[in-house]
């Protein structure tokens, strides 16, 4: 398995791909007018406290107030008020926590009248970015993330990641966090420290503790609302999070952030420096080049086309997402309806993992995979689901598939949905339909599977289609030859709609496999 980072800059976003083998799987975009991203610290004040939501509204500068919930709080929330003020007014410059005397947690069931008033300065930390007509989430409990350990102020708990399954190596690692952990902080151990060091650790420690001395600093001269402290850029904190020995390339197209990069995987990594590359060709865009503009018109449409014929469709409403996962026009080569169902459903489940990294779709999810009989079936179906989504970084609960064939899984959503436009405007009439590249990829699919029981098959499509499959050198037509062997007669349509077309055999006879 390899995986590659293609990072293409524009003058007003930064776009960030994730590859794995050649096939996308994230897609991520840093726009410069964005100034609330997922761990930005700031320094705010208290708007309005709500006894009946049990929460406040808190100004950070936003156009709509953050809301802060009671449960967001954090168990040391009087000694973070405390130190802000003491720090604020200059009397504490020691901002280790060391000396600092903390007070009493508050009740986990109270209420947030009893602990937070109107104007009162806070430290809060993003940690859902702003969603259509909502302001930021956000909360009082602070954490710093770093390559292998978060580290949480005001706070004395060690927690080691449960992707961590050997309990001698996560006995190994809270021993050496606790041998180096500082007074006044807490450390959660990430999944990637598996195997570290003590060195790799403490220092990874230092750069959290630097940053924290560093956002310290500002509070005295501090304007309410700021941000104190700011994630790392995009492409670091992808880096910080995915980054392992998988990675063959990170390839940039702007040369300022080449070196960025470099120097971030120089510090984490610095026996993979070699792979950062800056692309600079001129004649073909980075996004083009690794084929990703391609994956993104096909990947991001209603309708997802799927190996073997089989495809999904994919429904947004206010409530939840629904994925309707159909086999498609496809030849049945199984034995029996069970057999079909189960192909289709494994490579459904496979696809769908892929569009929710893809999406960053959140919330409550509704898949209608393909009925099964066999409750072994169902079973194998629910453990491949919950592999191919093991490496999913945002949390989520998968349940067990229902007598109906549904299963319901509710995922994280910290920042607003991808959702990216795949339909253009309709050359024939009023209205839109999807892009071109969709309707290509849709007739290789399907010429693939007709080839298999024709010899000799004739493409009915319209006009514009044929046009495009069969001019240029090489055309597609060619490249289907070479591919398959076999000449593709090509007959435009005028009475087809742009995303009409049809297989015939030799004798004129309509494919309808």
């Amino acid at each position: 398995m390899n995986k590659e980072l293609i990072i293409r800059s524009s003058s007003d976003a930064v776009d960030f791909a994730l590859l794995k083998d050649g096939k996308l799987i994230e897609l991520h975009k840093e726009e410069e007018k964005s100034n609330f991203q997922v761990g930005d610290i700031f320094l705010a004040k208290i708007r309005k406290p709500v006894a009946g939501l049990n929460a406040a509204f808190v100004n950070v500068g936003f156009e709509k107030d953050a809301f802060l919930h009671y449960h967001d709080l954090g168990p040391n929330l009087a000694s973070q008020l405390k130190f802000i003020k003491l720090v604020s007014t200059g009397k504490i410059k020691d901002f280790a926590l060391k000396t600092f005397q903390f007070e009493k947690e508050i009740n986990k069931d109270g209420v947030i009248t009893e602990v937070l008033t109107a104007n009162q300065s806070i430290l809060v930390q993003v940690v859902k970015e702003p969603i259509s007509t909502k302001g930021p989430r956000i909360s009082s409990e602070l954490s710093l993330a770093g390559r292998f350990i978060v580290l949480v102020p005001f706070s004395d708990r060690v927690s080691i990641s449960q992707k961590i399954e050997s309990k001698e190596e996560k006995d190994r690692l809270k021993r050496l966090v606790q041998s180096i952990r500082p007074k006044g902080f807490g450390i959660i151990v990430r999944t990637v420290a598996e195997g570290q060091k003590v060195a790799e650790l403490e220092k990874d420690l230092q750069t959290l503790l630097d940053r924290w001395s560093g956002m310290c600093k500002k509070l005295p001269t501090a304007h309410h609302p700021s941000k104190v402290l700011g994630e790392l850029n995009k492409a670091s904190s992808i880096l910080r999070d995915v980054f392992n020995d998988t990675f063959s390339g990170i390839h940039i197209d702007d040369e300022e952030l080449f070196y960025q990069t470099k120097d971030y995987v120089q510090e984490i990594a610095p026996s993979k420096q070699a792979i950062v590359k800056h692309y600079q060709s001129r004649d073909t865009p980075i996004f083009e080049k690794y084929n990703i503009e391609r994956q993104i018109k096909t990947s991001f449409g209603k309708t997802v086309s799927m190996a073997k014929g089989a495809y999904l469709i994919i429904e947004h409403t206010e409530a939840l997402h629904v994925i309707d996962v159909n086999s498609g026009n496809r030849s049945n080569k199984a034995s029996n309806q069970e057999d079909t169902a189960m192909e289709v459903n494994m490579i459904a489940a496979a696809e769908i993992a892929r569009q929710l990294r893809l999406r960053d779709m959140g919330g409550i999810i509704v898949i209608d995979f393909i009925d099964m009989s066999n409750p072994d079936n169902r079973k194998v179906l629910f453990d491949f689901l919950r592999e191919e989504m093991s490496d999913d970084k945002a949390k989520h609960k998968i349940l067990p598939p229902s007598k109906f064939g549904l299963v319901q899984i509710t995922r994280q959503r910290v920042r607003p949905e991808v959702n990216i436009k795949t339909r253009e405007e309709d050359p024939n009439a009023d209205g839109q339909v999807e892009a071109p590249i969709l309707i290509l990829d849709r007739i290789a699919l399907d010429l693939e599977r007709v080839l298999k029981n024709h010899k000799k098959v004739v493409l009915n499509v319209h006009p514009f289609v044929a046009a495009y499959l069969s001019k240029g050198f090489p055309s597609l037509r060619s490249r289907w030859f070479f591919e398959h062997k076999k000449w593709i007669r090509i007959i435009p349509r005028d009475a087809y709609t742009y995303l009409e077309y049809r297989f015939f055999d030799s004798n004129g006879k309509e494919i309808k496999e």
